[in-house]
């Protein structure tokens, strides 16, 4: 029986496949990440330190009616309620995604890992609202 011999090509390199949510956060805190994410790329409204790579958020938005103005957008009160939930925040921060919870009506600071996390959100803050 004849012998086969393959030539040994180096493998590409490839990055390893990123796991979905791997911090398992649930649907009230990934929209949460995913709104704190869009403010701190607000520069009204977040400080960010150079040297850490963390983003501060100065204010919080609030709701008015039946909906919560997020940077450019127009966010339904109903997708913005963790902003104003503390277990939200303390999760967050179990996580290693924010450094400290969000004092009402205060400010939160986002770790560079939280800036990162991928939600799976992002492409619903697309589109300025005109509002």
């Amino acid at each position: 029986m004849p012998a086969f011999y393959f030539a040994q090509e180096p493998l590409e390199e490839s990055k390893p496949m990123q796991k979905k949510n791997p911090l398992k956060l649930n649907k009230l805190q990934l929209r949460t990440l995913a709104l704190a994410q869009v403010l701190a790329r607000d520069p009204a409204g977040a400080i960010t330190d150079a040297e850490t790579g963390e983003v501060t958020l100065t204010r919080l938005p609030h709701a008015h009616g039946n909906h919560v103005h997020v940077g450019a957008f127009v966010v339904s009160s109903k997708d913005a309620s963790g902003f104003d939930n503390p277990a939200v925040w303390v999760a967050l921060k179990r996580k290693g995604l924010v450094r400290e919870e969000a004092r009402p009506g205060g400010q939160v600071t986002l770790m560079p890992q939280g800036l990162e996390y991928d939600t799976g959100l992002g492409d619903k803050f697309l589109e300025p609202s005109d509002h």
